[in-house]
């Protein structure tokens, strides 16, 4: 696993350290079952607070991306769909959100595909 953290970033460390672990996820460097380095190690590695490092693995345990098994460690959640119950977390905000602005679904849904189109790599 490999974490960079960039001083001059906008975001904190913890969540640059959870960002990357995320990304690490989604596109199989980290593969399902993966043993993560103990909070300790990395804090130590990243010269880093021990509780900045713990704060990513607490926030990536609760999105469903690792799961902590006790003195064992951390691991990349084994199931695989980790990304997909965050996904659908975020799907379920955004549509409550909708909701209290007064729309309906199918403007939600137009909203997505119209950001999914102005997100595109390359534009």
């Amino acid at each position: 696993m490999d974490v960079q953290l960039d001083p001059t970033a906008s975001s904190p460390p913890y969540e640059q350290i959870r960002s990357q672990i995320v990304e690490q996820v989604r596109s199989g460097a980290l593969a399902p079952g993966a043993k993560l380095p103990t909070v300790r190690a990395l804090a130590g590695q990243l010269g880093l607070a021990v509780n900045t490092v713990a704060r990513s693995y607490r926030e990536l345990e609760r999105d469903g991306m690792i799961e902590t098994r006790g003195r064992q460690g951390s691991f990349v959640a084994r199931d695989g769909s980790a990304a997909e119950r965050a996904a659908m977390a975020e799907a379920e905000a955004y549509a409550a959100r909708i909701r209290e602005l007064g729309m309906n679904a199918e403007t939600g849904v137009a909203f997505v595909r119209r950001a999914f189109e102005l997100s595109r790599p390359g534009s």
